[in-house]
């Protein structure tokens, strides 16, 4: 596992663009699992900045989102179809037929779930996964205790993510879903690459549990140990709780890099 230390926010999310446009340039018709939340804005302002400014090109990539709330319409404010179409999509020449994004208000939520496997199998596979991280190290909505052999699925939320999450609801946790439809960590794992972003101090533990802690289904982001190629990107107050590495250390213009 490599950790990527960044002075601040930032440089986190640049550090995290550089990652992605690296795949684009490298692989055109790359596929992308891709997050919400707070974490990620700062990588998809980059993202647009170099799509507007550097002419980086999207128009082949094929993405498909985490999660997405169970039982929100596709334009409420705190939907991530929303998000996903206001703070990137809109931005940048993405094609929306390469856009997957689980559909919260479907019938059948686990017929939903199957679907999005096989158009993740039909599309070859994810390339490139970006991560954020809950306090509780779920990935994902993949909260403590999730078999790390899950797929696509259905899901009722933690207490502590739906309080994390109500920051989005007008800070009213009784207005944020209970269920969303989630991929899962076999999901997650089985892409080629994986990188992870978290930011500030309420990470830090979180953070040393994923890298020093024992892989365990109590902290599902533990399981990333595992990955043959995951990179951890984060602040330096998210970053707060690691123990020094080993590998030592490679210095960098406002970063530094250690291998676990």
């Amino acid at each position: 596992m490599k950790v990527i230390v960044t002075d601040d926010y930032e440089i986190m999310s640049r550090e995290a663009a550089k990652v992605v446009a690296a795949e684009v340039k490298s692989k055109p018709d790359s596929v992308f699992a891709l997050p919400t939340g707070g974490t990620p804005l700062g990588l998809y302002a980059e993202l647009i900045r170099m799509h507007k400014e550097e002419g980086l090109d999207l128009s082949k990539v094929s993405t498909f989102n985490l999660d997405e709330y169970i039982g929100l319409p596709l334009n409420h404010e705190s939907s991530y179809h929303y998000y996903m179409y206001d703070k990137f999509f809109n931005h940048v020449n993405v094609s929306e037929d390469r856009v997957r994004i689980p559909n919260g208000l479907i019938e059948n939520p686990e017929e939903e779930s199957l679907a999005y496997e096989w158009a993740i199998k039909r599309a070859g596979g994810i390339d490139l996964a970006v991560l954020g991280i809950g306090r509780n190290g779920h990935i994902g909505f993949n909260e403590p205790k999730t078999e790390f052999g899950s797929l696509t699925r259905p899901i009722y939320l933690a207490k502590r993510t739906i309080e994390a999450n109500a920051r989005f609801f007008g800070e009213d946790p009784d207005s944020v879903p209970r269920q969303a439809i989630s991929m899962g960590i076999r999901t997650i794992m089985n892409s080629t690459k994986i990188i992870l972003l978290a930011s500030g101090a309420e990470k830090a533990r979180a953070i040393n549990q994923t890298v020093h802690g024992p892989v365990t289904e109590m902290v599902p982001s533990s399981v990333l140990q595992l990955h043959p190629d995951c990179t951890l990107i984060l602040d330096k107050a998210a970053a707060d709780e690691l123990e020094p590495s080993a590998n030592g250390f490679v210095p960098g213009p406002g970063t530094r890099t250690m291998v676990y």
